[in-house]
C-alpha cells in the first residue's frame, strides 16, 4: 500500500472535524469495474462485494467488507477494525451506522466534482435500503466539500511526487524534441514522446496530443497522420504519471519555411502574450483568491491586447488524476458549477494553459504546473520561456 494512504486518511478525519461532519461513508462494489475516486486516495485496496469504508471524526477507521476480501484489509492495517460479512451486508452496515449515531454521512455524490461523485446511483439506492427503519437514510449528504478539500490540500509528498513528474516531463521534452524533423506525423512524434515518458521510468498521464501546425484542432484529439513541414508550429501536450501523481504540460517548436530565417512576428507576438499571461496569473494565484478571477485576469489581458479568449478554463488542479477535482481556475460558466468560486488555498496545485490560434500556423499553446504558495504560484518545474526554432 502507498504509505500516502494513511496520511490522506488521517487528513480526512481532521478534514470532518473542520467541516463538522460525524461520518464519511465510502459505499462500493466490482471496484476494477467502478471505482470510486476516493479509494486509491485513503483506502488503497480493492473490494469486490458490496463494502463500506467508515471514517469518523473520532479517528475510527472501519473496514465492512465481504468475508472474502477481508484478508488484504487486515494485512495493510489501514483501518482501525476490519469486520466481514457473508450472507449480506445490509443488517451490519446499519449496525455500525448507528454505533456512530451521526448527525450528518457524507457520502460520494456531486453535482459539481467529478472527484466526489464516485457513489453510482445504484449504491445510492441500496444505501438508502439498507438503512431503511433507521433515522440515517434521511441524514445522507454530499461529500463534495470534504473531497474537494482532501484532493485539494496537497501535502507535502504529493507536491514533491508532483514535482518529480513535471520535471521529468520537461526533461522527456528537452531530450525527445531535437530528434523531431520536418516530415514526420503527429502520430510519430507522440510516439516518439511515449517512448520518452517509458524511458524515464513512468507512464502517460493521459493520451499524448499532438498539432502539426494547424492541420488538427487543438483539444483532446488523438494524433493523426498529418504530417510537419516548414511553416509548422508544433504543439504538443502531455505528462508523465509516477508514483501514482500526474503532470501536464504543453511545448512548442516551430520549423521555419526554407529561406525563413525567424520566425513570423504575429507567432512571435502571441507567444510572448501566452508566456506572459502565464507569468502574471502566476503572480494572482494566491490563498484566498477565486478561480475566476485568476481566469478573469487572463482574459482581460488578451482583451487588452486584441486577443480572443480561449474556450476552456485556465487551469485544473493535479493530482492523482490529471484533473484532478476541486476548485479550478476558470470562469463562471455552466458546465463548471461552483468550481471557479472556490478559494485558492497552499498546497493546491494548478495548471497555468492557454493558448492563441494563429490560422496557417498553429496552436500558440504553453502550460505549466505550479503550487500555490502564500506570495503566489510556483512553478514545479522549468518553464518554456523562449519559442524553440527548428
Amino acid at each position: 500500500m502507498d504509505t500516502l494512504v494513511k496520511a490522506k486518511a488521517a487528513q480526512a478525519t481532521a478534514l470532518l472535524g473542520e467541516l463538522g461532519i460525524d461520518l464519511w461513508l465510502i459505499f462500493v462494489r466490482e471496484t476494477k469495474m467502478m471505482a470510486d475516486p476516493a479509494l486509491a486516495l485513503v483506502v488503497g485496496e480493492e473490494a469486490t462485494w458490496q463494502s463500506c469504508f467508515a471514517f469518523s471524526r473520532n479517528g475510527e477507521a472501519v473496514a465492512l467488507v465481504g468475508n472474502l476480501d477481508a484478508a488484504n484489509f487486515e494485512r495493510a492495517g489501514q483501518f482501525s477494525e476490519v469486520r466481514t460479512y457473508t450472507h449480506g451486508v445490509g443488517e451490519d452496515l446499519a449496525g455500525l451506522v448507528r454505533r456512530f449515531d451521526p448527525a450528518q454521512i457524507a457520502v460520494n455524490y456531486s453535482a459539481n466534482d467529478p472527484a466526489a461523485d464516485g457513489m453510482t446511483h445504484g449504491m445510492y439506492l441500496l444505501l438508502k435500503e439498507h438503512l431503511r427503519g433507521t433515522p440515517y437514510g434521511e441524514r445522507l449528504v454530499s461529500a463534495e466539500r470534504l473531497m474537494s478539500k482532501l484532493r485539494s490540500r496537497k501535502l507535502p509528498e504529493e507536491v514533491a511526487r508532483i514535482a518529480t513528474a513535471a520535471q521529468l516531463t520537461a526533461a522527456v521534452w528537452e531530450s525527445e524534441a531535437p530528434h523531431v524533423r520536418a516530415g514526420m506525423t503527429e502520430a510519430e512524434v507522440a510516439g516518439l514522446i511515449d517512448r520518452g515518458i517509458a524511458g524515464a521510468g513512468g507512464e502517460p498521464s493521459f493520451a499524448t496530443i499532438v498539432n502539426a501546425g494547424d492541420k488538427s484542432a487543438p483539444g483532446h484529439g488523438l494524433p493523426s497522420g498529418a504530417k510537419l513541414a516548414g511553416g509548422d508550429l508544433l504543439h504538443v501536450d502531455f505528462g508523465i504519471r509516477r508514483e501514482g501523481y500526474c503532470a501536464d504540460l504543453q511545448r512548442l517548436l516551430y520549423f521555419r519555411r526554407p529561406g525563413e530565417k525567424r520566425p513570423p512576428a504575429e507567432l512571435r507576438e502571441a507567444f510572448a502574450m501566452v508566456r506572459d499571461i502565464i507569468t502574471e496569473t502566476a503572480k494572482a494565484a494566491r490563498p484566498g483568491a477565486t478561480g475566476c478571477a485568476v481566469d478573469a485576469l487572463a482574459r482581460e489581458m488578451l482583451r487588452d491586447h486584441g486577443y480572443p479568449e480561449y474556450q476552456h478554463a485556465l487551469g485544473h488542479q493535479l493530482g492523482r488524476d490529471v484533473h484532478d477535482g476541486g476548485g479550478i481556475l476558470g470562469p463562471e460558466w455552466e458546465r463548471y458549477g461552483v468550481t471557479p468560486r472556490m478559494e485558492l488555498e497552499a498546497g493546491n496545485v494548478f495548471t497555468l494553459e492557454l493558448e492563441i490560434l494563429l490560422p496557417g500556423i498553429g496552436c500558440v499553446g504553453l502550460e505549466e504546473d505550479a503550487v500555490i504558495r502564500e506570495d503566489g504560484a510556483e512553478f514545479l518545474c522549468p518553464r518554456q520561456m523562449e519559442l524553440a526554432v527548428r
